[in-house]
């Protein structure tokens, strides 16, 4: 049996964390003693956690400056603070710190993943936990492999720091069948309206998630007399303004921001278009969860998009990325009855792709090759 530790800053309720806690409660745990290990004890997916996987934590509680602190310190000395336990394999499971404290084992035998989740597009970008760029290469260059979660993601790595190393593209992790199953959930506080056409949109409220984007272009919608309600699932800094614009703009009955829910399947499953406005993406995990569930998916140009939905819109829609390709998307839509039915269909056929059991067997027989 191969002892595994994965090493990630927290398991809040971004799409890595999530994607994490998906992948090893359905490994194999007559293969593989997993560890998940956390730089700061907290986040909503912790609980989601199953009792097989052990768990870990270096601080109780985030404080701030930490990846400045860290950088005083090389990474063999964060290795030994931090990790201490020996295992056959050490897992940084997002980039940046902890990429830097894995690439400080000072184990031979043991080998090193790395598990790039973004594009970074340039080498400081991608150095910014590290001291130097040149740090930050020579770390990478430690890992036995480098995965990264789309194809788009992986040359966006190579060409930012041009690390020579054992590349492979793994595809996130989804629980296919809960997500299914909890999706069936009734919903009690609020009413779905049959004669609207529901928009959802899911991640944390951030800038960089383009929720700005969604609301100004349902306000176009709106304008032109569309009979469209946009749900967004998530809470983040970025609540403040978009209700600031919701109210701004007078359309509280036409826009609901549903916060963080423990289970947002009920409520995408009710929904007409799933839509990504985001202005940057590694492989979206909730782009994913709505082909599984059958709702189509109308989104920017980010990456890992083509790659889930088709070079040439085979699974849904996939646009420029600026507010204005999306909107005449989401139109196109919305005025094309049976293009809505097609990618329904094609929605649920694409999901199976995505299956639990492929992608976790996927990562299995990595680990078992190292």
């Amino acid at each position: 049996m191969r002892r595994i530790l994965f090493l990630i800053h927290d398991l809040g309720q971004g799409g890595a964390e999530k994607v994490l806690v998906n992948l090893v409660n359905n490994m194999d745990d007559t293969k593989f003693d997993i560890t998940v290990m956390t730089l700061f004890d907290c986040g909503e997916n912790r609980q989601f956690l199953s009792p097989k996987v052990k768990y870990k934590t270096w601080c109780r509680r985030m404080f701030r400056g930490n990846s400045h602190l860290m950088k005083l310190l090389s990474p063999e000395t964060l290795h030994r603070l931090i990790i201490k336990e020996h295992y056959d394999i050490e897992v940084a499971y997002l980039e940046g710190p902890c990429a830097r404290i894995i690439s400080g084992c000072p184990e031979p035998s043991t080998k090193l993943v790395s598990w790039i989740h973004i594009e970074q597009h340039t080498a400081e970008r991608a150095a910014r936990s590290f001291r130097s760029v040149q740090e930050a290469k020579r770390c990478y260059s430690r890992f036995d492999k480098i995965v990264c979660v789309s194809e788009t993601v992986e040359k966006d790595f190579q060409k930012a720091l041009q690390v020579d190393a054992s590349y492979e593209v793994l595809y996130n992790t989804n629980e296919s069948k809960k997500i299914c199953q909890a999706s069936q959930e009734t919903v009690t506080d609020i009413e779905f309206q049959s004669d609207e056409v529901k928009l959802v949109g899911v991640g944390k409220l951030l800038d960089s998630k383009g929720f700005d984007r969604i609301l100004r272009i349902t306000k176009q919608l709106l304008d032109e007399k569309y009979p469209v309600h946009t749900y967004i699932l998530g809470d983040g800094p970025a609540r403040a303004s978009l209700q600031r614009y919701i109210k701004d703009n007078k359309m509280e009955r036409q826009v609901t921001l549903l916060g963080y829910q423990l289970n947002p399947y009920k409520y995408i499953k009710k929904c007409d278009i799933f839509v990504c406005a985001s202005h940057a993406e590694g492989f979206s995990t909730a782009a994913t969860e709505a082909l599984i569930l059958g709702v189509p998916v109308c989104t920017v140009e980010v990456s890992g998009m083509k790659e889930m939905l088709g070079e040439h819109n085979e699974y849904g829609l996939v646009t420029d990325n600026s507010e204005e390709a999306l909107f005449a998307g989401i139109k196109m839509l919305l005025n094309d009855a049976t293009l809505m039915d097609k990618y329904k269909v094609a929605a649920i056929q694409r999901g199976d792709f995505f299956s639990t059991e492929k992608t976790v067997r996927a990562v299995e027989k990595m680990l078992l090759t190292m």
